[in-house]
This record gives C-alpha cells, structure tokens and sequence, in this order.
C-alpha cells in the first residue's frame, strides 16, 4: 500500500449518514455537510456532532474543510433531475447545489488540496436531464479540474429487496490501469450518455473494472415487522387499494391468492396515462422487492405492503424502521420518533451495501494502491 492509516472523506448532502456507514471503519470522516435540520439531527444523533456543519452548502468556504482527503462524496439533491420531477436539471436550484459543492473542490485544488476521488451519487435521471446537457457539464467540469472518470449505473436491488436505480461517478486524478475493464453496471444509458459526450471530454472517460455482487438472498418479508406490532388498513382501506389495481395487477393478487400459504407483495401508487387521461393505479409487485422508496412529501407515494395468508388479504402502510433496513441500515441506527421523519430520512439516501461494494470493489483499492501526488494531512 502506498499509505498508513484510514482513508480520510468529506460527506456532503450527508443525510443521515448512509455513505459514512458504507464507507465503514477504515474511514476517517473530516467533515460532513447538510442544510435540512431533520436530517442534521438524525447524523448527530448517530455519529456526533463534531464532523457536522449543518447550513447552505454555498455559504461554506474551503477554509471551513480541514486537511486533505482521499474522497470527497456528494450525493447531491436528486429532485430536479428525477424523471418523476420537472426536470429542472443542474438548472434547478435543489440540484443546483452540486455546484455549491464543486467550487470547493475548485477552491481545494488552488490551494494544493484537491480531494484525490470524487464520488456523485444521483439519479439516473441526470444521465439524460436536458438531452444529457447535465451530465455533458458534470464532466466537463471534472475533466477541466484534472480527474478522470466513470460512471456505473447500480441497482440496490442487486443487495437488498428495493429497486433503487442510481448512476454513480467515480473520478480520480491517477487512475490505475488495473481497475479498467468490463462490469455489469455499464448499462444502456451510462453507455448512451458516454456516447453523447463531445470528443474532448470523452477523452477523460474511464470504464471502471466492477464486478457483480453475490446473489442477494434478502427478500421484503425478511425485513417486515411482526404482524402484531404493526397497524393494520381497515377492511375498506385494503378494499380502496386493490380496486385502485389495473388488471394484470389484480391478476397478480389472484395468484397469490391461489397459491396458498403467506405470500408479501409491494404496493406503491403511480399517475399512469389510459386512454388519453390520468388516473392513479395501485401497481403490486410480488417478486420480493419493493419500489424504490421516496420521502413522503414527493415522487410516489408512500409504499405499502399486501400479505395475502390462507386467501385474505391485509394491507399496511411501511413503517420507519421497515425503510431502515430496505436501505441497509443497522437495527442500532437511531431514526426519529415520528414515522413522516424517519421515512424522510430513510427515503432520501444512499443505500449502505451500495457504498460498502463501491468501497471494496473501486474506492479502496484506487486509493490503497495508487501512490499519493501530496499527502493527506
């Protein structure tokens, strides 16, 4: 290895922490960053506040941001690029924080102080946001500070049951030819969005070697609460729900039906266009994964979950915790008290064996094993 000791990160848009607890204990947070108050105290109350500057990401400055470190993470607010949004893009002035962010880094790096990765976590909607504009300026902008990059385009459902499509970018200023090559997650639209790329900024454009993970053997009902500490729809609730199903999901709850025992379905409602108008549909999925999760003020709904046992059929509402665990998080991890809270802070981050793999299998071993132009302080 080139280097002693942990690997040292900045977390900005932390949340509550997600990307701190992929990281694990082989890291060394410098200083975290977050403008929404819930959240802050969510990070506080599970990692302290020593690390936390709680406040606009645009009134820090790089004297506010200690030393230098390997990696600085940024998952940025996801809500103007989400194709459930307006499409605001980089535009927008949620998203439009990234920029808040990368002038630090601009600022780090006239002072010799550069972060030597950058990770961006996102939607995958930015891929495409304004005919692939956005991520046309993200990369100009990390080509023009001196780092190369690529991108991966990851599902959490390959290590948890929720479907969570996300496009992360890692960008490092030496890469080692070693960890160039094929992976799984070099899908469509990461490949149609490097295609749409002028030459010059295609020319910093790296295919990160990342394999698959092991096959996930966690589905949604390993992760319910018992049936008696939890509240149950009404009879008419559960009614309301499935008549809000198109056919083939009610044929999907039919079968269910027909096969006995216990069965647990995902239940999330979407605005679907039919016959030239709008009208909401309650659309099940009975593979053992759930929809992705979303805060409950914006995309979708909140989620519920359908147990059909001996052909009844019961409905409920996710809880708090349910959301801790789809997005990896550990039973100790403290959520708030209220479930609107604790499914705001759950719905709105970065699944943690997400960041776990993206450590072991890219972050680690660029870091570990590529020497250091300036060391950390």
């Amino acid at each position: 290895m080139s280097r002693a000791g942990p690997l040292a990160f900045y977390e900005f848009f932390a949340g509550g922490g997600m990307a701190r607890l992929g990281l694990g204990e082989g890291w060394e947070c410098r200083f975290a960053n977050d403008f929404d108050p819930l959240k802050a105290g969510v990070y506080r109350d599970n990692f302290g506040a020593h690390d936390l500057r709680e406040g606009d990401v645009w009134a820090l400055g790089p004297g506010d941001l200690p030393g230098r470190v390997d990696l600085a993470w940024a998952s940025s607010p996801c809500q103007d690029f989400s194709l459930a949004g307006g499409r605001a893009g980089l535009k927008g002035g949620r998203s439009g924080a990234f920029f808040g962010f990368w002038r630090l880094v601009e600022a780090l790096a006239g002072e010799g102080r550069a972060p030597r990765a950058v990770m961006i976590e996102n939607v995958t909607g930015l891929l495409t946001s304004h005919g692939g504009e956005d991520f046309t300026a993200l990369c100009r902008a990390l080509a023009a500070a001196g780092y190369r990059f690529g991108a991966l385009q990851i599902d959490a459902a390959a290590f948890l049951p929720q479907s969570r499509p996300r496009f992360l970018l890692a960008a490092l200023e030496t890469p080692p030819a070693a960890l160039l090559g094929d992976s799984p997650f070099h899908g469509r639209a990461v490949r149609e969005a490097h295609a749409r790329l002028p030459d010059d900024i295609r020319n910093g454009w790296l295919w990160w070697r990342a394999p698959a993970p092991p096959v996930r053997n966690l589905d949604l009902a390993a992760v319910l609460e018992p049936d008696d500490a939890v509240r149950w729809h009404s009879i008419g609730q559960t009614a309301r729900l499935v008549a809000l199903m198109a056919p083939a999901h009610r044929r999907k709850l039919a079968a269910m039906q027909a096969a006995g025992g216990r069965r647990v379905a995902g239940v999330f409602r979407r605005m679907r266009t039919e016959g030239g108008e709008r009208r909401q549909r309650a659309e099940l999925r009975d593979d053992g994964v759930c929809g992705c999760l979303r805060t409950p003020r914006g995309g979708s709904s909140r989620q519920a979950v359908m147990v059909v046992e001996d052909g009844g059929v019961r409905s409920r509402l996710i809880s708090g915790r349910e959301a801790a665990r789809l997005m990896g998080l550990p039973e100790d991890y403290r959520l708030p008290p209220s479930q609107t809270a604790a499914l705001h802070v759950a719905g709105d981050g970065v699944a943690v064996p997400v960041v776990r793999w993206l450590a072991e299998q890219l972050l680690e071993p660029l870091l570990l094993h590529t020497p250091v132009s300036a060391a950390a302080e």
